[in-house]
C-alpha cells in the first residue's frame, strides 16, 4: 500500500484523557474540565493556580480552528503538557493533534518523512527550526553559498536554506534517528556523534573543507542551534552548569577553524535574560571575537506565514566588511496586532493549515489514507508541493 500522507498518527489517550479532551471546547484549556473528573495533574494544576502560579493557560488546550496554534513542542502527543488537542470539537476530533499535523504547523510540507520510533519523531518536531522562516532568511542573505549545519536536527535550517539555492555540504547531530530523518530529505553527507569529542570534531571540520574546495566560488556559512534546554524558560531552573549549554563553545570554535563568511545561531528566547543577560552577552561576545559583526533578529513564525506562534532568537554573523543585513519582513500578522504594521494579511489559521488532512481517533495511523479534498488555500498547496515557498511571500 502507498503511504500518501507520511506521518499522520495521534498519539492513544487513557480513558481519562480522552474524558478530559471532550470537555475542552476550541480555545478552551483546563479550566474547562469539570472538577468532578479525577485527575491528581488537574489537582496540581488547580491548587498551583490557585497559589499564583500562573494561568497554565495552555494546558489541556483545544486548539482554536480561526487562529494559528501555540508553539509545537515535544510533547505534543500529551494533552496535559500544552495547547495540542485538535480544533474539530463539532467534527468529533477528540485527540491530539497528529506528528504530520504538527509539522504542517512548523511548515514542513507532506513530502518531508519522519524516521525513528514516535518518541523520536515527535521530539525531531517539536525541535525544529520552521523551515519557512529560515527560507525568508536565507533569501535576506543575498547570493545563495554552501553551508555546514551543527546540531542539524531534522533538518529545518537546511531545508529552507536548500529552498533559497543554498547547498548543504555536511550535517552533524548526536542524534541517529534524526540524521536518518536528514539524510532521507536534505542530502546524505551526514556526520553521527558529538563534536565536543575530538575525533568527531576533526572529521567534520576535514570533511567541511574536503567539500567546500570543489566551490571555492560559493561563500560558505554556519548554521546551528545548540540543544537549547539548559537555557530555556521551560524548565525549572536555568545555569551555566548545565553541560549543554557549553556545545556554544563547540559552534565558536568551529567558526574559528573554518573561518566562514558567516553564520546564523539559532536559540529559544530564554538565552537572552538568562543570569539578568549575562550569558547572551558573554556568548554574543565570543562570536564577535572569530571576527565578525553581529545582528540579533527576534523572529515570530507567525509574521512569516508560518500558522504557528512561536518566537526565536537567531544570531546573524557577518564579516566586518560585509553590507549590513536587516531581519527578513513580515508578510502576515495577527489580526490583534495588524495596527502595528503597515497593512499585512493575516496568519494563517489553525483550520487553514489542517483541514484538508482525513480525520483521525486517537492511536490511530492514517499515513496511509488520502487527503479528503483538493487544497482549499495557499499553504495547503503548499504543503501538498504544489507551490514553491514563493508563492506564500
Amino acid at each position: 500500500m502507498v503511504i500518501r500522507i507520511p506521518n499522520h498518527y495521534s498519539a492513544s489517550l487513557s480513558e481519562l484523557d480522552l474524558r478530559m479532551v471532550r470537555s475542552v471546547p476550541p480555545g478552551g484549556n483546563w479550566k474547562k474540565i469539570p472538577e468532578s473528573i479525577p485527575s491528581k495533574r488537574l489537582d496540581q494544576i488547580r491548587k498551583s493556580y490557585a497559589a499564583g502560579g500562573g494561568s497554565r493557560s495552555t494546558y489541556y488546550g483545544r486548539l482554536r480552528p480561526d487562529a494559528p496554534s501555540y508553539t509545537i513542542n515535544t510533547n505534543f502527543n500529551r494533552p496535559g503538557n500544552g495547547c495540542h488537542i485538535h480544533y474539530d470539537y463539532e467534527g468529533g476530533q477528540h485527540r491530539v493533534i497528529s506528528q504530520r499535523e504538527a509539522a504542517r504547523l512548523q511548515s514542513f510540507p507532506d513530502n518531508f518523512v519522519f524516521y525513528g520510533n514516535r518518541g523520536s519523531v515527535n521530539n525531531q518536531i517539536g525541535n525544529a527550526v520552521p523551515p519557512l522562516v529560515a527560507y525568508q532568511i536565507a533569501k535576506q542573505l543575498g547570493e545563495p553559498g554552501n553551508f555546514v549545519d551543527l546540531f542539524c536536527g531534522a533538518g529545518g535550517l537546511s531545508l529552507g536554506f536548500a529552498w533559497a539555492g543554498w547547498e548543504p555540504l555536511v550535517a552533524n547531530d548526536i542524534d541517529e534517528k534524526s540524521l536518518e530523518t536528514y539524510k532521507g530529505n536534505i542530502h546524505n553527507n551526514i556526520i553521527l556523534g558529538d563534536i565536543r569529542n575530538s575525533a568527531v570534531f576533526s572529521h567534520l571540520l576535514s570533511s567541511v573543507e574536503e567539500a567546500h574546495a570543489r566551490k571555492r566560488s560559493r561563500r560558505l556559512f554556519v548554521l546551528g542551534g545548540p540543544p537549547c534546554q539548559g537555557f530555556s524558560t521551560a524548565g525549572n531552573s536555568r545555569s551555566m552548569c548545565d553541560n549543554r549549554n557549553k556545545l556554544y563553545e563547540a559552534f565558536v570554535e568551529i567558526l574559528a577553524m573554518l573561518g566562514p563568511a558567516g553564520f546564523i545561531f539559532e536559540n529559544v528566547p530564554g538565552i537572552l535574560n538568562m543570569n539578568h543577560g549575562e550569558v547572551f552577552q558573554m556568548i554574543n561576545n565570543e562570536l564577535k571575537s572569530k571576527g565578525f559583526k553581529t545582528y540579533i533578529w527576534k523572529l515570530h513564525a507567525e509574521e512569516y506565514a508560518i500558522p504557528q506562534r512561536r518566537f526565536r532568537i537567531f544570531i546573524l554573523g557577518l564579516r566586518p566588511n560585509s553590507i549590513s543585513i536587516s531581519p527578513p519582513t513580515p508578510i502576515t500578522a495577527m489580526v490583534s496586532r495588524q495596527g502595528h504594521f503597515a497593512p499585512l494579511s493575516p496568519c494563517f489559521t489553525v483550520k487553514e493549515a489542517l483541514d484538508d488532512l482525513p480525520p483521525l481517533q486517537p492511536g490511530e495511523d492514517g499515513s496511509f489514507r488520502d487527503y479528503i479534498k483538493p487544497p482549499s488555500n495557499i499553504y495547503q498547496s503548499f504543503m501538498r508541493g504544489c507551490l514553491s515557498p514563493d508563492a506564500l511571500i
